[in-house]
């Protein structure tokens, strides 16, 4: 007899994932919350110049440990509000230079 193994599709281990970005803190201001803005860098479609791109994300700061200026690593989560779906995962980079954020 032919010995019949089944195999299962690799859909499980993508659904595990969860997205992460790395970026600047640009706002601290609201309580356990922290918009940080990621950077993303592309060809333009019909130019093909190398073109960057700004996306700000909402996210969720339990301990308040980062500051206007850190780079900071976040991952996605479940909804926490209604524009709040990130959450501070560590600061990569604490800033140094006390007045320093490019808004």
């Amino acid at each position: 007899m032919a010995e019949t193994e089944t195999t299962t599709s690799n859909v499980s281990d993508d659904r595990g994932r969860r997205k992460e970005r790395i970026g600047e803190v640009i706002s601290n201001k609201m309580t356990k919350t922290i918009i940080v803005r990621v950077e993303r860098r592309f060809p333009h479609p019909r130019y093909k110049k190398v073109v960057t791109g700004y996306s700000k994300f909402y996210a969720h700061d339990e301990k308040s440990e980062a500051k206007l200026g850190d780079r900071v690593r976040i991952q996605e989560t479940r909804p926490l509000s209604k524009t709040k779906n990130w959450r501070l995962v560590e600061v990569v980079e604490r800033n140094t230079e006390p007045g320093r954020v490019a808004v």
